[in-house]
C-alpha cells in the first residue's frame, strides 16, 4: 500500500506542476521548470514500477492462498489506499 501511495502521490505532483506551468509543448518553459518536471515524471514512473511489482508478488503470495483474481486484490489495495 505504501508503494502505491507513493505512486499515487508522485502522479498527483505531476499533474500540479503540469498544471502551474501549462502544456509542455504549448508554453515557453525555463530550464528549473523543465528539470523540476522531468525529475517528477521520472520519480513517478520508478515508484509506479516499484509498486506494480509489489502488487505482482502480493498477488502471487495472496492469490494462491485465497484464490483471488488479481484484478479483485488490486482493488483492495486500491480502495485501501483511497481509504488511507
Amino acid at each position: 500500500m505504501h508503494k502505491r501511495r507513493a505512486a499515487d502521490q508522485a502522479q498527483h505532483r505531476v499533474e500540479e506542476l503540469r498544471d502551474s506551468y501549462g502544456p509542455p509543448t504549448q508554453q515557453q518553459w525555463t530550464r528549473r521548470q523543465s528539470q523540476t518536471y522531468e525529475t517528477a515524471v521520472r520519480a513517478w514512473r520508478d515508484l509506479d514500477r516499484d509498486a506494480q511489482t509489489a502488487m505482482t508478488e502480493y498477488v502471487k503470495e495472496e492469490g494462491k492462498d485465497q484464490g483471488q483474481s488479481r484484478h479483485k486484490l488490486e482493488a483492495k489495495v486500491r480502495k485501501a489506499v483511497q481509504d488511507g
